[in-house]
């Protein structure tokens, strides 16, 4: 699932949102130079905004097409996968992760990230999770439920905070603890939102890592019940995020 994303960078970089300013700069002004290393780089949506925050950025990502649309945007990419990619002797002021540290094993990632940083450098990875409305997330769950009754998962049912990405920040900064080479992770968060109409919002599902893994037909009956559902509240909405960050500094910083 973790190298599906790359079958339509185009939509995956017109339609996934950016992430807010308050965050960029405050994992700028964490990091002790502007050298940064983007994980997962994609096909750049974080990378560009640290470039306009006035920082120099590799990438590394596994995806060969993913990394062939972010030089097309002039990045600098190397294609690996993080915990066998080689720093070749290069340091970095900060170590990133936008929307893809949980594709990477938790342990493994946080020492070579260790190894790719100077002191003082600081490793923050961080995700947009979606906040809907009490009444959005209700009518999307409802779809769900009658398109896909016997799954045992339903996206909307519970807050994303409090089911999966409860467990995947845990996780993260387990792996950073683990890794004996930081100082005590911390969690950032800043909240936001973006207005979505009916065509944005399910332009944006078609690039979940989980789009092709629907039986033939039932992903399109459940974009077109998520349709209409939109529909039915005046064919647009807001959907509120929040980004969540775990953040940690060497341990032999200066």
């Amino acid at each position: 699932m973790a190298e599906s994303f790359g079958s339509d960078p185009e939509r995956y970089d017109r339609t996934r949102p950016r992430y807010p300013d308050a965050m960029v700069e405050r994992i700028v002004a964490a990091a002790p130079g502007p050298d940064v290393l983007d994980v997962g780089i994609g096909t750049g949506i974080a990378a560009r905004q640290f470039q306009a925050a006035g920082c120099r950025v590799l990438g590394v990502e596994a995806d060969a097409r993913m990394a062939e649309f972010a030089r097309r945007g002039g990045l600098e990419v190397e294609v690996a996968h993080f915990e066998a990619w080689d720093p070749a002797g290069r340091a970095f002021d900060a170590v990133v992760a936008g929307q893809t540290w949980h594709w990477i094993e938790p342990v493994a990632g946080a020492v070579k990230a260790a190894e790719a940083l100077r002191p003082g450098g600081r490793l923050t990875v961080f995700w947009n999770v979606f906040q809907p409305s009490p009444e959005v997330a209700e009518a999307f769950a409802a779809v769900h439920r009658r398109v896909m009754p016997d799954s045992p998962r339903n996206p909307w049912a519970m807050p994303a905070l409090d089911d999966a990405y409860s467990v995947i920040l845990t996780k993260v900064a387990g792996g950073i603890r683990q890794a004996d080479a930081f100082g005590d992770p911390e969690q950032w968060r800043v909240d936001w939102e973006r207005s979505y109409t009916r065509d944005e919002w399910l332009d944006q599902l078609r690039t979940g890592g989980d789009a092709g893994q629907y039986p033939p037909g039932m992903f399109e009956e459940l974009l077109t019940g998520i349709g209409a559902a939109i529909d039915a509240v005046g064919g647009g909405f807001t959907m509120r995020y929040a980004a969540v960050a775990v953040s940690a500094a060497r341990a032999d910083a200066a």
